[in-house]
């Protein structure tokens, strides 16, 4: 099987990069790098130290070291790849050394989702984490991942994971940094219950394609298209199945747009099918439809999708 969304894959030079987008099949696998190996770095594992960099240290040194990997994310060429890491297949193994992932891996096994439907990712994947890194949980099929939230949702009302709290609410608020206000955004977060927490662990469920609905994938939301400058609208969402996704998709009953597709996990769930959104993203027109993107810069300024159901 392809490369997928939340995969990681480590280079020739030990570069650690998260995927960030599905293999289509060609010569690169778009990703983000995450971990580069420095003597001084506090990240440390069995490959040795590393530092983490941030969005624009890590398109700086890539300038520096590799400008070839630099477009709108980063082009891994699938010949620089030594290693390949999954998180479905890691998840065991690290849930043996950890208790706190092995009881949300529990947890969620109990809800009738196979394990080999469930993974973790992030920090954890590539054994980086420290003690206050967050778990970031994949699960494989929109029929799983609704299970999963349902889960959470459910173990949180009774007492065995801890609810989020205000001060937790607003921490996340802030490193989104997302144009609604933070009743609005709270509004929507609550409601797509992918998060949750055991003790002082913060975790979140994350969606993937199952191998069935990777047959379901269509390139053209990947094609790059023509730039027609900021718009806002206001459109009907026919379909949300794969609102979770990335890039999220939420098809319009629009007579102009198709559809929205947006590029951050903020907007990620932000609607259901039959509610009305309002949208703010660039234009993009390809030779097969016109549509509205959201997420075309690191923190989506200017940019946004809320549910008009929600306020």
């Amino acid at each position: 099987m392809r490369a997928r969304i939340r995969d990681f894959v480590i280079t020739q030079q030990d570069w650690i990069f998260s995927v960030v987008g599905y293999d289509l099949g060609g010569e690169y696998l778009p990703c983000f790098l995450r971990y580069v190996p420095d003597a001084q770095g506090d990240r440390i594992s069995d490959r040795g130290s590393y530092r983490k960099l941030d969005f624009h240290e890590a398109y700086e040194f890539l300038r520096r070291h590799r400008p070839e990997y630099v477009r709108d994310v980063h082009a891994v060429p699938l010949d620089d790849v030594q290693e390949l890491l999954r998180p479905e297949e890691q998840l065991p193994r690290i849930a043996a050394q950890n208790e706190q992932v092995s009881a949300i891996y529990e947890l969620l096994a109990q809800h009738t989702i196979p394990r080999g439907q469930i993974g973790i990712t992030g920090s954890y994947l590539c054994g980086l984490n420290t003690a206050t890194s967050d778990l970031d949980f994949v699960i494989y099929g929109r029929r799983h991942f609704d299970r999963a939230r349902a889960a959470v949702q459910a173990a949180t009302a009774a007492g065995r994971l801890t609810a989020i709290t205000e001060t937790l609410w607003r921490r996340i608020y802030a490193k989104r940094r997302p144009e609604l206000s933070y009743e609005r955004f709270l509004a929507h977060e609550l409601r797509k219950q992918h998060r949750g927490a055991l003790g002082d662990t913060y975790f979140d469920v994350l969606y993937v394609r199952n191998a069935d609905e990777l047959r379901a994938l269509n390139p053209r939301n990947y094609e790059r298209g023509n730039k027609l400058g900021y718009q806002t609208i206001t459109a009907r969402v026919t379909n949300s199945r794969f609102a979770f996704d990335s890039p999220a998709i939420y098809e319009l009953e629009h007579p102009e747009i198709a559809r929205i597709l947006s590029f951050t996990h903020t907007y990620a769930g932000q609607a259901v099918a039959g509610e009305l959104v309002e949208a703010r993203g660039v234009l993009e027109r390809t030779a097969a439809e016109t549509r509205l993107v959201v997420g075309t810069t690191r923190q989506a300024e200017g940019e946004w999708i809320r549910s008009l159901a929600l306020g």
